[in-house]
């Protein structure tokens, strides 16, 4: 998505309730600033954002991009969304905060999820020290995504589905090609539970 900065002062958020998923260990009244993406050894995926790169993977795609704004730090209305950031914080997953606005914001152009881009979020309230999201959770919030996308451009999501199919069933593909592809192709089927 391109990005159309569109700076508005932070008290236009002021009336909403705002998270943040991610650095864990912060308590209320702690300032969340931008920092370079956390790396884990091993985390292919992590490695290539801490290069600066798009991770890659083979059958899939770009997976987790990198964001258009590393120096602002995003907060959305959406607490799963949130906390999918937070269970995905390397090693063992960060925190979910509720947090405020403070400087500018941005509506953010790369989420479909209510999110936004701000100079930095201060920390109301530590909802998860640890976030973990259960398969179910996970496919959940995966549905939701899809949708979101599907609505914004359907011809491309359905390449997508049947690209993600094809990995799923390759095996010859990386096994996180295969879990992501599995994980869409069950989120599109409707037939995994939640």
């Amino acid at each position: 998505m391109n990005h159309t900065p569109r700076t508005l002062p932070g008290p236009v958020l002021a009336g909403l309730r705002l998270f943040h998923g991610g650095l864990p260990g912060l308590g209320p009244g702690d300032l969340l600033a931008p920092h370079p993406p956390a790396v884990m050894d091993g985390c292919r995926t992590c490695e290539a954002k801490a290069r600066g790169e798009q991770p890659f993977v083979a059958g899939v795609g770009v997976v987790d991009p990198l964001t258009e704004r590393p120096d602002r730090v995003y907060v959305t209305t959406e607490r799963a969304y949130a906390a999918w950031y937070a269970a995905k914080y390397p090693p063992r997953g960060g925190a979910l905060y509720v947090v405020e606005a403070v400087g500018a914001v941005d509506r953010s152009t790369e989420d479909r999820f209510p999110t936004w881009a701000v100079e930095a979020a201060r920390v109301r309230s530590v909802v998860d020290p640890v976030v973990q999201m259960t398969p179910a959770q996970r496919r959940g919030l995966w549905r939701r995504w899809e949708r979101l996308d599907f609505a914004a451009n359907p011809a491309k999501d359905i390449t997508s589905r049947l690209a993600n199919r094809q990995a799923a069933a390759d095996p010859d593909a990386p096994p996180e090609a295969r879990l992501i592809a599995r994980m869409a192709a069950a989120a599109w089927s409707g037939k995994a539970r939640q």
